[in-house]
């Protein structure tokens, strides 16, 4: 068994570096990161559903895919996230989320943290949560894939804004997260403890969980690869956005100008079957735009270069973006 204290911060690389050792490593592996300002994004998840879009926008916060299904989960670096990679035998695994997760909790009962399993994935401090948990079982490679958070020195009130639950606008059979009421590990230690103290205790703790386990370093040429994984779909659009299950979105607005509404599908990132009302345009100058946003990425340039071209003169000087999201 491998243990890797990933000290890289970048969003977008560390989802690459899971992908990476699952495809890379053969050894068994549990990992101890953390993340900048990024919300993560289950796989099978509307990712414009999950997520504040304008405070995520405003404050430059990072929306990245997963490779695991579950819920949307908010990373900074008050928040510590582990990961574990191991092989599997026979052809039925199962998903344990327990199995990995005992020796979390374990170790926080060491720091006198009463954390308690809640449903099948997270955990809790006297009724809210400090741990959102995924798992996934990968068939090729013959391993299971786990990872967790742990909220130590959260944000929350970022949190909170961040995964402001935007559903009511989008139609879509995707997993939808549960918005749970959560907590800082912090606030529960008798101890003035920091998040860097903690995750070091946390490396600590698995050494002597595990006696034969290995500390490993990123080679320049595990680096190398990785950020080209990073570069060509953890950084992209497609994949953070366009990846979605099919969805329409639905919205009415009353604005100074008049009544808008907008009702649009999207399929693989692309707008289709647009049916677009403003009470201040004419009908035609609507059909055109109508036909001008069919077969666009539904992202705020495609749709901010699709509707200027038109130069709509009752459109000018208007922030019209927030209209599709």
């Amino acid at each position: 068994m491998l243990l890797i204290n990933n000290t890289t911060v970048e969003p977008y690389f560390n989802q690459a570096v899971e992908e990476y050792l699952l495809n890379n490593v053969a050894d068994d592996i549990v990992m101890i990161w953390q993340n900048q300002n990024a919300i993560i994004v289950g796989k099978h998840q509307n990712t414009l559903a999950e997520i504040n879009f304008d405070f995520v926008n405003q404050n430059n916060i990072k929306v990245v895919r997963r490779l695991s299904g579950g819920g949307t989960v908010f990373h900074d670096l008050g928040n510590i996230n582990f990961t574990f990679i191991k092989k599997y035998e026979g052809q039925n695994p199962k998903i344990d989320f327990k199995k990995f997760l005992n020796p979390v909790v374990q170790m926080l009962h060491k720091y006198g943290i009463n954390a308690m399993f809640s449903g099948k994935n997270d955990l809790l401090i006297n009724g809210k949560k400090i741990s959102g948990n995924a798992e996934h079982i990968f068939h090729r490679q013959k391993k299971i894939l786990h990872h967790g958070t742990l909220l130590f020195s959260s944000n929350l009130d970022f949190l909170r804004k961040s995964l402001s639950d935007n559903s009511a606008f989008y139609t879509d059979k995707a997993v939808k997260s549960i918005r749970s009421s959560v907590c800082n590990i912090s606030d529960y230690l008798s101890e003035n403890t920091g998040v860097e103290h903690f995750k070091n205790e946390m490396i600590e703790y698995f050494k002597n969980l595990y006696p034969t386990i290995k500390t490993y370093n990123f080679t320049e040429s595990d680096r190398t690869m990785i950020k080209q994984i990073a570069g060509d779909k953890y950084s992209q659009w497609q994949w953070n956005y366009g990846y979605s299950p099919k969805y329409t979105f639905q919205k009415k607005i009353e604005t100074e100008m008049g009544n808008v509404e907008i009702l649009f599908d999207v399929e693989k990132g692309n707008i289709s079957n647009v049916k677009i009302f403003l009470s201040f345009l004419p009908d035609a100058e609507i059909q055109n735009l109508n036909f001008a946003l069919i077969g666009i990425e539904h992202k705020p340039e495609a749709i901010k270069n699709a509707i200027n071209k038109l130069q709509l003169s009752n459109l000018k000087n208007i922030e019209f973006l927030n209209w599709f999201y």
